[in-house]
Formats: C-alpha cells, structure tokens, sequence
C-alpha cells in the first residue's frame, strides 16, 4: 500500500512540476493565432465599412490583402520548409502558430492606420483618411 500511495504522489508531483505537455502548448500558441486572426478580420471589416464609398481603394485593399495572406503564407514556408518528416519535431505547431500570430498581428498593426486615420496635413497619407 505505501508503495502504491508513493508510486501515485510521484506521478502527481511530475504532472504538477512539468507544467503544460507539448500538445498543449501547441493549442496554446493556436489558440493565440486564432485571437490575432480574429483581430485582423475585424481589422479588414472595420476598413472595409469606412472606406466603402471608395471603390477604387477598396478593389486595391482586397488585393493586397489576397498578396499579404500568400507573403505570410510564404513566410511560415521559408522559416519552417517542408523537409524529411519529424524534422522540426513536436514543437512544429508551436513554432508555426506563434510565427502566424506575429506576421498577423503586424499586419494589423500596419491596418489600424487606415481605421484610426492621420492628421489633417500629412500630404503623403494617400488612401488613409483624416482624423476626425
């Protein structure tokens, strides 16, 4: 019995001292590219409702939109290329979800000008609105 009892507190302590198991570390990290794609749609619908008098800014923001998600595409293609199977190991989905979530987020980042707009006299805002 105290074998038992023992045997059941070492498997407790491991579970406790190890923290999250990788499969859960990779739904972590998919869980926070979600977030951050969550935060690009709205982004891109937000731009969307804003402009949508300008059809000639809107054809030209959904290009390259279509362009960006194929550079981010190919961007997770260049950090982790496609080589012999297991390479990269468990830690893939991790990497690959994290590296997603940052090219994202810097991609909303680089959006939030057209929601947030400029200041009245930048003369090389181009397509970007004025401040209200």
């Amino acid at each position: 019995m105290k074998k038992l009892f023992l045997f059941l507190v070492l498997i407790l302590l491991k579970t406790l001292s190890f923290g999250q198991t990788q499969m859960q570390m990779n739904q972590t990290a998919a869980n926070a590219y979600k977030k951050a794609d969550k935060e690009l749609n709205v982004a891109y619908k937000t731009i969307l409702n804003l402009y949508k008098t300008d059809s000639v800014f809107i054809q030209s923001f959904k290009e390259s939109q279509r362009i960006w998600v194929k550079f981010r595409d190919a961007e997770l293609k260049m950090k982790y290329p496609e080589t012999e199977p297991g390479f990269y190991g468990s830690v893939l989905p991790m990497c690959q979800s994290d590296y997603l979530e940052k090219l994202t987020l810097d991609r909303v980042k680089t959006l939030q000008i057209w929601i947030k707009g400029v200041e009245e006299g930048d003369v090389c805002s181009g397509s970007i609105r004025i401040k209200d």
